[in-house]
């Protein structure tokens, strides 16, 4: 997984939702610090939560730089 890419990219697609990362924690039924960490990339989400966060901000896994190993 390409962290840097894709932390950078979830944040831009978060705020294009107009979604504080406090939102889209409630949203993906995480806490805002999981967000945090994604979008610093120092936490990778699992396959599940990739799914969800695909569904919420409407992107495909090429649009977040993120493949699933």
């Amino acid at each position: 997984m390409v962290l840097d890419t894709f932390s950078k990219r979830l944040r831009a697609y978060r705020k294009l939702k107009h979604l504080t990362q406090n939102e889209f924690a409630n949203v993906m039924g995480v806490s805002k610090a999981v967000v945090g960490g994604w979008e610093r990339g120092t936490r990778e989400p699992t396959e599940a939560q990739f799914e969800e966060m695909m569904r919420v901000l409407n992107v495909t896994r090429d649009d977040l730089g993120l493949t699933m190993d």
